[in-house]
């Protein structure tokens, strides 16, 4: 019998809870995918989002008792995603401010050696992947919530309600971050945007 995934979430919850590893389990294989997306979404590094889906399910372990059941279990997900694919972007960035990714750069002409231009979202049609990458490259200039609410739309392919309960912001918020966004963007990618969306 098919068990709807609220209710199947509700059971996996309850065994986490209860400490059955067979549940957390669960839980992995159900949500693996959707946070490694996001995730590669923020990051644009496979490895980087390998980790950090990682990263995620350890806080789900850590931080089960404290889901209290007010949101969906996937929203309460998706936030422990967003918020860890955030800090990871504002600390590399710090890292790499500091000069301390240099091997991310020739010590002899100080040119970047990792072009992220090449990153292909793997849930990207083959026939836009070219397109994509472009796309992506101009999501790094976005500003975080802007980025977050274009992400969860476009990308994710979430409703304005869902994004509004994993933001914690209002319809007419999120609304103004997506219009923002694809302003910006309209801007960086002139020749090709409404190609692109």
């Amino acid at each position: 019998m098919h068990i709807p995934k609220t209710q199947l979430d509700e059971k996996l919850i309850i065994g986490l809870k209860e400490g059955d590893t067979s549940s957390f389990k669960g839980l992995y294989d159900s949500y693996k995918d959707k946070v490694y997306n996001l995730a590669v979404s923020y990051t644009q590094n496979p490895q980087d989002a390998e980790e950090l889906t990682q990263d995620v399910f350890v806080e789900i372990f850590k931080s089960i008792d404290s889901f209290k059941g007010d949101s969906n279990f996937s929203t309460w997900v998706y936030r422990i995603t967003v918020n860890k694919s955030l800090d990871f972007i504002r600390y590399s960035k710090r890292k790499k401010r500091f000069g301390f990714i240099t091997n991310l750069f020739n010590p002899e002409t100080g040119e970047q050696v990792v072009e992220r231009s090449d990153f292909i979202h793997p849930g990207i049609e083959a026939e836009n992947r070219e397109l994509s990458k472009y796309l992506f490259m101009a999501m790094e200039k976005l500003p975080e919530s802007q980025k977050t609410a274009f992400i969860l739309s476009k990308v994710e392919g979430l409703s304005n309600p869902e994004i509004c309960e994993i933001m914690n912001l209002s319809i007419s918020s999120v609304e103004s971050l997506q219009f923002r966004a694809k302003q910006s963007l309209r801007k960086h990618l002139s020749g090709i945007y409404d190609r692109l969306l």
